[in-house]
């Protein structure tokens, strides 16, 4: 039997954290992608199936400012924004989705400047 791709483990946890939460109207959940270069973070209803607010370091607003950082400070800096965006909307308190990956490094430094910024976890 031949092995499963890390990508592919992935998206086994992911689904294994999944079937564990969900975001509603009340709470939503905010959903981290990571890739090699980038990181991407959204608020998502599930009850509606709409995203509500989405940030990531390809965003225009902070751009400029992610050049030149280590990968964690532009993590950082996307869960701000995207904190900065959900408290704008009206949206207090969300359920944080790591998407499979481990709550270590790029993820957490996204979760804490989320907090700091004002989102209740």
């Amino acid at each position: 039997m031949a092995k499963s791709g890390v990508r592919a483990a992935r998206k086994g946890r992911h689904a294994r954290v999944r079937a564990k939460l969900s975001g509603t109207a009340g709470s939503p959940r905010l959903c981290v992608f990571r890739s090699l270069n980038h990181i991407y973070a959204q608020v998502i209803d599930d009850e509606r199936g709409h995203t509500l607010v989405t940030a990531s370091t390809l965003d225009q607003d902070i751009k400029a400012s992610v050049n030149g950082k280590a990968k964690s400070a532009r993590a950082a800096l996307v869960g701000s924004l995207v904190a900065k965006r959900a408290l704008d909307k009206g949206i207090k308190q969300v359920v944080f989705d790591r998407g499979g990956y481990k709550y270590h490094g790029r993820v957490k430094a996204l979760a804490e400047a989320a907090r700091e910024a004002g989102l209740k976890f």
